[in-house]
């Protein structure tokens, strides 16, 4: 069965709005845990997260939630206190397969319709790997059904591999969420100027 999806359609997360107060989480060394999807979590989590003295916090919002005896500004970036060892081999995933794939086609180059291919045919002995796994479109997964690259007389942009979780943070970056508050900048490194 084949199931088309939208690098949208990927994301747990509901979309990011300023109006939710995110907060993005840092390990303890100060980089995300993750870029795609960016780590957030919810002002409720985050402020558990505070009082229960697992994170700290690095920046705050303007604004603030109150109780009768208590005022706290809400996290806007909070580092977790334990430094938190990431994988050293990312998962096999269908989500990871795009993201390495950067949410393109690996035959043609469009990223619409999406599914995932086997590029030798389970058929004639393929296995669902890391590198004979790659993103499609319907419509080329479709055209090249169970034939070989060679039979099927298509192309590929880039031949399958194993990614490192360095190589999927990399493509994460290319897929900025639809909300990026300006605390978060120097945390991420997109598009922020270094001064000399």
């Amino acid at each position: 069965m084949t199931v088309a999806v939208s690098p949208g359609a990927l994301t747990a997360s509901t979309p990011v709005s300023p109006g939710s107060w995110p907060a993005l989480v840092l390990n303890a060394d100060y980089r995300p845990l993750s870029y795609y999807p960016l780590s957030l979590w919810s002002w409720q989590d985050t402020i558990k997260a505070v009082f229960l003295d697992r994170v700290t916090v690095v920046s705050t919002y303007e604004k603030a939630i109150h109780s009768p005896s208590f005022e706290m500004r809400l996290p806007s970036v909070v580092s977790l206190k334990t430094y938190v060892k990431p994988s050293r081999n990312p998962a096999f995933t269908r989500f990871n397969v795009f993201l390495r794939d950067k949410f393109r086609c690996q035959y043609c180059g469009h990223g619409e319709d999406l599914t995932f291919d086997h590029l030798v045919p389970r058929s004639k002995g393929g296995q669902t790997t890391w590198d004979n796994v790659l993103a499609a479109c319907s419509p080329c997964n479709l055209r090249k059904g169970s034939k070989t690259l060679k039979e099927s007389g298509m192309q590929l942009v880039q031949h399958p591999f194993a990614p490192t979780v360095q190589d999927l943070h990399t493509n994460g970056r290319l897929f900025p969420p639809n909300y990026l508050h300006e605390s978060w900048m120097d945390y991420l490194y997109w598009d922020t100027e270094l001064e000399p």
